[in-house]
């Protein structure tokens, strides 16, 4: 059931939800949060879809804050509100309202939101795109117990990553570290059932995608080991290699569906990592609202630091054959090379006037080597290794906190 009202208050709103409750034979509220999304009308849909979905799992309030932008001076100083107000099964299991604001007003939408909040219930903000730089210095996110942005959509991803940790508060968190949850589970049970001592670890995938620093940041948070980051035509993470001193654990997903784990000794084991879509990442948020220190840690552990100057293991016969021709080597005659004067796959070339230095790769940024002189291999694809950076990590490998 819908309900449009036009230049309408927050009391109207109300009275609303309740005669369409009542319509529909629900005239009691059995929502346990409000979520309110904050977005522009052309992402209104999606983002209003994946809530819909993840509210089977929570039922909620969903507040769906849409700022029109006024075209004339006039139509800036005269405030309105339009709502559209949907129960039934128009709005998944709980009650939508999709609050449209001009004028004046969208400087203070928080106004406009406080009434309609459930009451003793908790509050979730969410924003699809164009996240503040401070969410809980926002006046919506300081509404929230959880605020959830999404680095993956801004425009440079992984720079993003910085200042979220500079204004990072309890209660915040990022839908680029929940797609890495099944990951991190993979690679917490393939280090339970072995006893080994991780030495380096190589996270590969697409470039511009703040999913694989977090999760690089996690390992060498964790683990305090230096980790590379390295880059591959995707979709999304592809690969995670790490070497320990009994042998290579090595998780590759070519496809984005399905993985294999390769543990030394062991047969391979495949796997199942699919990505998944953004109403299962916000049902997986809605699961837990207080605060994640386990994010907050890998966060400010820093993407500068990863990328160590150190030299990687270098991978020997048995090494290859688990799936690590992708880890460094110190020189491109080593072992596991082709034929003379043929780099190995998945290494930089170096020597000669293309190679590049760890001292130019000191100022540069992670995001731009893809560009990087010397950085492709011998069909002119990216490489996928990137210029490494002092880290500063110790590198003694000990187990995972």
């Amino acid at each position: 059931m819908k309900t449009d009202l036009t230049d309408t208050t927050a009391s109207k709103i109300n009275k609303a939800l309740v005669k369409a409750r009542r319509a529909i034979g629900t005239p009691a509220v059995g929502m346990v949060l409000t979520l309110v999304i904050v977005t522009d009308e052309e992402n209104a849909y999606d983002a209003l879809k994946a809530a819909n979905d993840a509210s089977r799992e929570h039922p909620s309030r969903t507040l769906v804050v849409v700022k029109r932008v006024s075209r004339s001076p006039r139509d800036r100083t005269q405030s309105r509100l339009d709502a559209e107000v949907r129960v039934g099964a128009d709005a998944g299991t709980g009650e939508t309202v999709v609050l449209r604001l001009y004028g004046e007003i969208v400087d203070h939408a928080q106004s406009v939101v406080l009434p309609l909040l459930l009451p003793d219930a908790p509050v979730v903000v969410w924003w699809p795109v164009d996240a503040p730089l401070d969410p809980a210095g926002d006046p919506l996110g300081a509404l929230a117990q959880r605020r959830v942005t999404d680095t993956y959509s801004s425009e440079q991803p992984v720079r993003e990553l910085t200042a979220r940790a500079d204004t990072y508060t309890p209660g915040d968190t990022d839908l680029s570290w929940t797609r890495i949850t099944p990951w991190r589970s993979m690679l917490a049970a393939a280090l339970d059932q072995v006893t080994c001592k991780v030495e380096a670890v190589e996270v590969e995938g697409e470039e511009f995608n703040p999913s694989c620093e977090l999760l690089a940041m996690w390992l060498a948070d964790r683990l305090d080991v230096p980790v590379k980051r390295s880059l591959s035509s995707g979709p999304g993470l592809t690969a995670v290699r790490m070497h320990t001193d009994s042998g290579p654990i090595v998780l590759d997903r070519a496809d984005g569906s399905l993985a294999t784990l390769s543990i030394q000794g062991q047969p391979d084991r495949a796997v199942a990592l699919k990505r998944r879509d953004t109403a299962e990442l916000i049902a997986e948020e809605l699961r837990r609202l207080d605060p994640d220190d386990t994010y907050a840690s890998a966060l400010r552990f820093g993407v500068e630091r990863l990328n160590p100057s150190v030299p990687f293991p270098q991978p020997g016969p048995d090494a290859k054959g688990a799936g690590t021709e992708g880890a460094d080597a110190k020189g491109s005659g080593a072992e596991g090379s082709g034929a003379e004067g043929e780099p190995v796959k998945g290494e930089p070339v170096s020597g000669g006037p293309s190679a590049v230095s760890t001292e130019l790769a000191v100022e540069a940024p992670v995001e731009g080597a893809a560009q990087a002189p010397g950085a492709h291999g011998p069909q002119g694809s990216p490489s996928a290794s990137l210029k490494p950076v002092p880290s500063g990590l110790s590198g003694n490998g000990k187990a995972a906190k």
